[in-house]
């Protein structure tokens, strides 16, 4: 598509550059400078404002009507008004502009004006736009999914291009938020000379993500989704939707699924409930901060700790501080109930709150920061492994012999074997950290991605052990996962995205429960790990019969030619 440019301003002699109409500036209409001109007005609003309070405190005291105006008063009275019109005309510029140029406000955008002013100050502009246009232009013709810009939007790509504008601005300045993802891509193609063909820009709810989910947008990725299921869990049918490229994980899952649901029900228990934080302190010795530490842990300081720590959220419930020294530095580990919500923000806020009541009782504690890794977020960690940190959820089933055989093309013993060497052993010699399974995590991504999750706490989410027993002398198979750390949300972040939202109400779990807040993130949270048995049980026993391979080059092996798919730059 041929974008519509604007004739340019300058001749390549470097003649002076004007705009279409040399439009008056408001600030021209002044008798001084801008900055005088404001502190006048300034003043005299303030002044005049005390003068009239003091004339009529005056006039009350002696009982004389507040009408009864002197020529001081009434030329007071003018003064006021005038610098209130003047103030609330935004120092002015508006209300001037009005009367010095009506028509110009509806005919031109103020961007423009800024756009001329800085162009005067940069001649080299025009040679850099000429640089960057030849490199562009097969980009920007081909690149279909951007929308036809107008002239206005013309100026502003101009001063992006040329650094006058900066490209995160554009959304509170424009007001417009796909507007300015259009803006900024065409900038972005003509600053870097790269195509963003088969990046999409339409169908999307940019106004969506303002202020809680990305910046600075320029499109968006699509991932496909599918589904697995159903998945009979704790009674209840589940379709799990799983955003996911790579092939195969949907049709494992689903699988998994099969196999469970032939052979009765998967059973869950939600161990534990509670995000962490953990803010670091430090002291001028090693004996203050255990004071602190030994004040902190005392019980019968706990309940008053939690009224602070409880102001954050309605929905925050402290549960326990755990603290840990290292020198003269210490951690103290907040574990709070969060309601349906993931809880980060909700459980920092009280812990800013207890850290501020602290800070009276102990004055000499240096705050370093409100997290201090002792948490521990978005990274493998044994404290997480072991106390857990958000849902701690056991998932188990038991997968009959025929099912084993039939579904999952195998056997019970070949089953047992391979997960003691290979989920056991095997991460053992490899000192896995919580990585006892073989493929929790890819479950845990594509359920993250499809919920509106956050992706990087995949990391905390997938530790999982995965067990396998023979049962019922041996026909039989138990199988369950144990996962410390699942952390998820049903409100707030990405869940509030429409396609986010659409898989969360799939399974039931959309938004905050009414009747029992908390209920639907650990219904989720119980969904991932009944998901990941069903995913370990598929590769385990695809692992186990030889067909791991196989599987993956007739589904995950694209037979399309690549080098033919190389998008122009």
């Amino acid at each position: 598509m041929a974008v519509r440019r604007r004739p340019s301003t300058a001749s390549a002699a470097g003649e002076p550059i004007k705009s279409d109409k040399q439009l008056l500036k408001a600030s021209d209409a002044l008798p001084l400078p801008l900055y005088l001109t404001n502190g006048l007005f300034f003043t005299l609003f303030f002044t005049v404002a005390y003068f009239l309070l003091t004339r009529w405190r005056e006039k009350i005291r002696s009982s004389t009507p507040l009408h009864v105006v002197t020529l001081s008063e009434l030329a007071a009275l003018f003064s006021l008004f005038a610098s209130v019109i003047y103030l609330l005309g935004f120092f002015g510029i508006d209300f001037v502009q009005s009367f010095v140029s009506p028509s110009s406000r509806a005919a031109h955008d103020p961007w423009k004006d800024d756009v001329v002013v800085q162009r005067k100050k940069s001649v080299n502009a025009s040679a850099l736009l000429s640089s960057t246009s030849a490199a562009t232009t097969t980009a920007t013709a081909i690149d279909d999914n951007s929308p036809a810009l107008s002239t206005d939007d013309e100026e502003i790509i101009t001063s992006v291009v040329v650094g006058t504008t900066p490209s995160y601005s554009l959304e509170s300045t424009l007001g417009d938020c796909r507007r300015a993802a259009a803006i900024r891509r065409e900038a972005l193609q003509r600053t870097t000379g790269s195509s963003l063909v088969g990046l999409p820009l339409e169908g999307f709810d940019y106004e969506a993500i303002l202020g809680q989910c990305c910046e600075m947008p320029v499109g968006y990725v699509q991932i496909p989704a599918g589904v697995a299921g159903p998945l009979l869990i704790d009674d209840e049918e589940y379709t799990v939707p799983m955003a996911t490229t790579e092939g195969c994980l949907v049709a494992s899952t689903n699988r998994g699924c099969k196999a469970i649901h032939m052979s009765g029900v998967a059973g869950s228990v939600v161990l534990k409930d509670g995000m962490t934080r953990a803010p670091v302190v430090r002291f001028s010795s090693a004996v203050r901060a255990a004071e602190l530490k030994f004040f902190v842990e005392d019980p019968l300081n706990f309940d008053s700790l939690a009224v602070v720590f409880n102001r954050s959220s309605r929905f925050a419930k402290l549960q326990r501080i755990q603290c840990s020294m290292a020198g003269k530095n210490l951690y103290m580990r907040f574990t709070c109930s969060t309601g349906d919500a993931m809880g980060m923000n909700m459980v920092s806020k009280g812990a800013q709150n207890v850290l501020d009541l602290l800070q009276i009782d102990f004055p000499d504690m240096d705050v370093i920061g409100i997290s201090g890794n002792f948490c521990s977020d978005k990274k493998p960690a044994a404290v997480n492994w072991i106390e857990g940190r958000g849902k701690s959820v056991v998932c188990e089933a038991v997968i009959k012999e025929e099912v084993v055989r039939k579904v999952l093309k195998t056997n019970v013993a070949a089953l047992v074997e391979l997960n003691m060497l290979k989920n056991l052993t095997g991460s053992a010699m490899a000192g896995a950290l919580g990585g006892f399974n073989a493929h929790a995590s890819n479950i845990v991504a594509a359920i993250y991605i499809a919920t509106g999750q956050d992706p990087a706490q995949n990391v905390e989410s997938s530790h999982c052990i995965t067990m396998m027993e023979a049962i019922n002398d041996g026909k039989d198979l138990h199988v369950s996962v144990t996962m410390p750390s699942i952390e998820v949300g049903t409100v707030g972040g990405g869940t509030q995205l429409a396609s986010q939202a659409a898989c969360l109400n799939l399974l039931g779990v959309k938004g905050a429960s009414r009747d029992s807040p908390g209920s639907n993130s650990r219904k989720l949270a119980t969904i991932v790990a009944g998901s990941v048995l069903a995913g370990e049980l598929s590769l385990m026993s695809a692992i186990a019969a030889g067909q791991l391979v196989n599987s993956h080059m007739k589904y995950n092996r694209s037979s399309k030619d690549v080098s033919k798919l190389a998008g122009p730059r």
